[in-house]
């Protein structure tokens, strides 16, 4: 640590930002600086008044405003971290919040090394994360429209015909024949149906707009996102929203910490001494995100090992190079998963531990896959340079 280093606390929000310096040193001086706008030209002046003579290191709080501070300091060469909320250390007998108490603290504890920071993606995995993303809740308000229309046809007494599959074209189409004595429920009805068809609408082209970026996106993206697919319920979709969300998988050193950053490792209590080691459900203090898609992908290994015609075309379309490599580590984790959940089902756990433990495994699988992928993508790079 440099002795004219002044490490900055940014309390940020919408319209302001509280602003807090540490004195580099145990004992330098902690002061806050005041409010400044959450406007370009104002962060601008306030570095350029901080930068003289002195060293600066910044942090804020991750949260709703996004990386935008970030770039702004990266573009006048600051040093800037962008810390995990649910990781800063609390007092809990501190029962006064302040925007100058957090920066405050932000800076106090900056300095200490007290702090942890988060990956910032790239513009371009920024995008296909808001993407994905943008999908995932297009497809939570898909199911909501559908829940309404069918507790709406329950009300009023109107059942689909026997061996008839929900939401199909099928059904869709059978749904569309219903009348209504009342002009009310008519009403109602065409409302509830026109919301399911406009989510339907929605989601088809939001999943058009991933197929168009990921074509768009760079080499080293593309192939990562084509070798998890042949992963045994790792679909497009799943692939591109573990990529978007993990970014480069190479900065976690072992497939325990990607797992740890999902949230999916058991959580302990063993204090009290030795022998005393008592673990419980996941943590669930991860991205929330990448834990769902692979909780959703382990349920297909409830089934013997094979390679379906999804699989098959993905193999196809992976570069010739890495296809012999990737089709090992996918063919071993369907031996292996499909296998560790029966034994945990034969062991006495329900369904639902038993999945979640094959999540967690799987990935491992998928951190090999992915820095497979990555190491041979950096190489190629470096020749080609």
């Amino acid at each position: 640590m440099k002795k004219n280093t002044l490490f900055v606390g940014l309390d940020v929000h919408a319209d302001t930002i509280a602003v807090a310096v540490a004195e580099s040193g145990r004992n330098g001086e902690v002061r806050s600086l005041g409010i400044v706008a959450n406007k370009p030209p104002s962060i601008r002046k306030l570095v350029r008044k901080l930068q003289k003579k002195r060293e600066l290191q910044v942090c804020y709080e991750a949260g709703p405003c996004g990386y935008t501070l970030y770039w702004i300091m990266v573009g006048m060469n600051v040093t800037c971290e962008v810390i995990a909320p649910t990781l800063i250390p609390r007092k809990t007998g501190d029962r006064v919040k302040t925007d100058r108490r957090d920066a405050i603290k932000l800076a106090r504890l900056y300095r200490a090394g007290e702090l942890t920071s988060v990956w910032v993606p790239d513009p371009c995995h920024e995008a296909l994360r808001d993407l994905v993303r943008a999908r995932e809740a297009a497809r939570k308000d898909q199911r909501a429209a559908r829940h309404r229309l069918g507790k709406f046809l329950l009300r009023s007494g109107i059942y689909k015909p026997t061996k008839m599959t929900n939401w199909t074209l099928k059904h869709i189409a059978w749904i569309k024949t219903l009348s209504f004595k009342e002009k009310s429920h008519e009403v109602v009805f065409t409302d509830y149906l026109h919301e399911v068809e406009h989510q339907r609408d929605r989601l088809k082209a939001l999943e058009s707009s991933i197929d168009t970026a990921i074509e768009e996106s760079p080499e080293h993206i593309r192939e990562v996102v084509s070798a998890l697919q042949l992963l045994r319920g790792v679909a497009k979709i799943t692939a591109v929203g573990t990529v978007a969300e993990v970014g480069n998988f190479s900065r976690f050193s072992s497939p325990t910490q990607l797992m740890a950053y999902m949230g999916i490792v058991p959580s302990e209590y063993s204090s009290g001494g030795p022998g005393k080691k008592k673990q419980g459900g996941i943590t669930k203090t991860g991205n929330s995100h990448l834990r769902r898609l692979m909780i959703e992908a382990a349920w297909s290994y409830r089934y013997n090992p094979s390679v379906n015609l999804r699989i098959q075309k993905c193999q196809n379309e992976i570069s010739t190079e890495l296809v012999a490599e990737v089709k090992e580590i996918a063919w071993k984790a369907q031996h292996r998963l499909c296998g560790r959940y029966r034994a945990l089902l034969a062991g006495g756990k329900t369904k639902q531990v038993a999945i979640t433990a094959v999540g967690r495994e799987l990935v491992g699988f998928i951190w090999s896959i992915a820095v497979y992928v990555e190491t041979k993508q950096e190489a190629k790079m470096e020749n080609a340079a």
